[in-house]
């Protein structure tokens, strides 16, 4: 009680010549709540204060989040549109000059008619990312197959969140990324997290973690890495990067064959476990251990912690979705709480670790190549006919699906698609295979890209468009639990940038299409017709007012109407959302990663964040302290490994694949296997591990396997004359 009184009385106090603005971070998707203080004499940002009333985080943040303010006034920031005079120069930051707004539109609207006319309306395309608020990742869905009236659009999800999509629409019939409240997790008996490295990416859930075992209950970790979640963990399964469909198979053949198993739930809510039980007899704890390199005890003692616990949760990340299997992964680890019951009820349940901030709202609302607001379906006429009201288009006028975002980038290069409307992603650095998409970006007719810093991927335009940051509009995000939540606007845009929908709206109007556009004044209309658009999806945001969302700490969705205070949990009926109201458990046979290893590649190449840093880095990397903690990436390499090469700490190597080839600095650590080395994906140019890894994609999801490659190393030794040699160990 004096806890919260004393907090309630900080965030009550004033600060002279300064207001709070309540709003939520910008970076990762536990959207932790923050006050922005604002000097009420400038009008400018000028620090941050955590929200000890926002009961997902109550006043946590992390590094990233207690400077995110300082992107909004940072020197680098775009204050007009620029264009690129010299072709020759694209991929560089020369050959921009400063323009009016009017003059990039202009631009614009010439290049994508003419191209349009000479190649076909699908000859343009749009990649977009989920950093956007809902509101803005709706009209990119809209402006793509209303305004340029292309099947070509995709978003950077597809390197994200897409494998845990999949997973969910196949075993449960909806992709909502938790079916329970992050509030219910320090409840619950048992955390079973698999490819996350979660004190690092999303530290702020880790009281919450640590509540657990300190109640008693336990924590299991499948990871190839002793990250700091790791080392905590009652059980360490310490897998080989890419085997996790087998490690999950074989947690599962323990739990029916220990008798874990809720038989009730599996006859009245399932389908598909006889088929599952035959498949899961070969994955005994001795076949699982030689696949994935856990030890047998380790395996056996998981499934028996997880089956015996009356309540348990299990959750995951990219390591487990950023695979050619990733769907199956998903649907792998999901197989294990609907065998064992343990889901559609308060403190146990499945959920995904967000990445982006809007990862979860971002994928639901028309930016995904084959969907439309409220998660339905292009390849349903129902769904299309539905949308085409509230758009004012005939049915037949829709653009038909798209390929993924990958699938465009081989486009470009094959001259099909000639030109790419970017806007709040970083593909010159975010994607797999990076000198194939590099040179497929430089191989466009036209390109536009929107964004507050000229970031890696800009720099391939023709046209850069100044947009704002997050705190410099307003709208809703949804977060990792599928908790609607409100960003409120703490400054005016600085400069002449613009937020994307109303660029959009703008940009409509010079295309000739600006009838269906021109009612969008404000991000508030945009949020109305946004509501209307996802009415009676999936994922109905229709009850979801922006007064609720205030009222109630969020709205989790589906809310279907304005008497609906939404849905928390998941599933409490047992009605799940297939037609026949069941749940699907998977038969799911093992598949090996798309490229093993061999004597030329004997290391295993796995990839993923640090704490100090977002996604391709193009925020982060600007903010001192950040860049500071975190200057450069490296290798992670085992003792044993090192030692093998002849290989110090801190030594210069070169690490390549197939791909590519960077150098990087060697940290030695004893907290990764032997047959695998680890670089963090942040950083841009020639430092880029995605130069290295490979763009083999899920079938279902589309998702490339940045998880695991076949890399090799070799010691890069000094000369007498200072000059330098490989030298390389097979």
């Amino acid at each position: 009680m004096l806890r919260d009184k004393f907090f309630k009385e900080v965030e009550n106090v004033q600060h002279p010549n300064e207001k709070l603005v309540k709003t939520h971070c910008s970076y990762c998707g536990m959207q932790c709540g923050m006050n922005l203080r604002v000097n009420t004499h400038t009008n400018k940002i000028i620090g941050v204060e955590p929200r000890y009333d926002w009961p997902v985080t109550v006043g946590k943040m992390c590094p990233k989040g207690v400077t995110a303010y300082q992107q909004t006034n940072h020197k680098d920031r775009l204050l007009k549109p620029l264009i690129r005079d010299n072709a020759d120069l694209k991929g560089t930051k020369e050959g921009f000059r400063e323009a009016s707004w009017e003059e990039a539109y202009n631009l614009i609207a010439e290049k994508f008619k003419n191209l349009q006319a000479q190649y076909g309306k699908d000859t343009l395309s749009v990649f977009s990312g989920v950093s956007m608020t809902n509101e803005k990742c709706y009209l990119t869905g809209k402006f793509a197959r209303v305004a340029l009236g292309t099947r070509y659009i995709d978003y950077n999800g597809r390197f994200c969140m897409s494998s845990a999509a999949g997973g969910f629409l196949r075993s449960f019939g909806v992709d909502r990324g938790s079916t329970l409240p992050w509030t219910d997790i320090h409840e619950t008996d048992c955390l079973f997290i698999a490819g996350s490295n979660t004190a690092e990416c999303h530290p702020t859930s880790m009281f919450r973690v640590w509540s657990v075992q300190e109640r008693g209950g336990y924590l299991i970790v499948a990871d190839p890495r002793e990250t700091p979640i790791a080392r905590r963990a009652d059980v360490h399964l310490d897998l080989k990067p890419g085997t996790d469909l087998a490690l999950a198979n074989g947690i599962a053949h323990l739990l029916i064959k220990k008798g874990y198993m809720d038989e009730a739930f599996i006859q009245q809510h399932t389908n598909g476990f006889e088929e599952t039980k035959e498949l899961l007899e070969l994955f005994t704890p001795e076949h699982t251990s030689k696949i994935t390199g856990v030890e047998v005890e380790k395996i056996i003692r998981a499934a028996d912690i997880y089956g015996k616990a009356p309540n348990a949760i299990v959750m995951f990340a990219r390591g487990i979705e950023q695979q050619h299997k990733g769907v199956d992964n998903v649907s792998a680890y999901t197989n294990m709480a609907l065998i064992t019951g343990k889901i559609g009820r308060p403190f146990s349940g499945v959920a995904t670790f967000t990445g982006q901030g809007n990862g979860q709202g971002g994928r639901e609302h028309g930016q995904k190549a084959d969907l439309l607001p409220g998660y339905r379906k292009l390849t349903n006429p129902k769904h299309v006919e539905e949308v085409c009201k509230v758009w004012g288009i005939a049915p037949e006028e829709m653009p038909q699906p798209g390929v993924s975002a990958y699938e465009m980038f081989e486009l470009m290069e094959k001259k099909e698609i000639r030109g790419l409307y970017l806007l709040c992603s970083n593909p010159a650095v975010s994607a797999p295979n990076l000198n194939f998409v590099r040179k497929a970006m430089k191989n466009l007719d036209f390109m536009v890209c929107a964004d507050f810093y000229l970031s890696e991927s800009a720099q391939f335009a023709d046209v850069v468009l100044p947009s704002v940051t997050w705190s410099e509009d307003e709208g809703t995000v949804t977060n990792l639990e599928g908790r609607i939540i409100k960003i409120n606007k703490a400054q005016e845009p600085i400069g002449e940038s613009k937020p994307d929908w109303q660029m959009q709206v703008e940009l409509a109007s010079k295309l000739g299409k600006g009838a269906f556009f021109e009612h969008l004044k404000t991000a508030g209309d945009v949020a109305e017709e946004f509501r209307l658009a996802s009415r009676g999806g999936s994922a109905d945001y229709y009850g979801a007012t922006w007064d609720k969302i205030d009222q109630q700490d969020g709205v989790f969705w589906p809310c279907r109407s304005e008497d609906d205070k939404g849905t928390p949990h998941m599933f409490l009926d047992k009605q799940f959302y297939h037609p026949d109201g069941k749940a699907k458990i998977c038969a799911l046979p093992y598949r090996p990663p798309a490229e093993e290893t061999t004597v030329e590649y004997p290391l295993c190449l796995t990839t993923g964040r640090v704490v100090y840093h977002y996604l391709s880095g193009n925020q982060t990397r600007r903010i001192p302290f950040l860049h500071d903690m975190c200057p450069d990436p490296y290798v992670e390499v085992h003792p044993t490994t090192a030692k093998a090469y002849n290989i110090e700490h801190e030594e210069v190597v070169r690490l390549y694949t197939k791909r590519g080839e960077a150098t990087y600095k060697v940290k030695v650590t004893e907290a990764i296997r032997e047959d695998t080395v680890f670089v963090p994906y942040h950083f841009g140019d020639e430092e880029s591990i995605n130069l290295l890894t490979i763009a083999a994609l899920d079938p279902i999801s589309r998702m490339p396997e940045f998880k695991v490659c076949a890399a090799q190393l070799s010691k890069i030794a000094k000369k007498e004359n200072g000059s330098r040699e490989e030298e390389t160990v097979y």
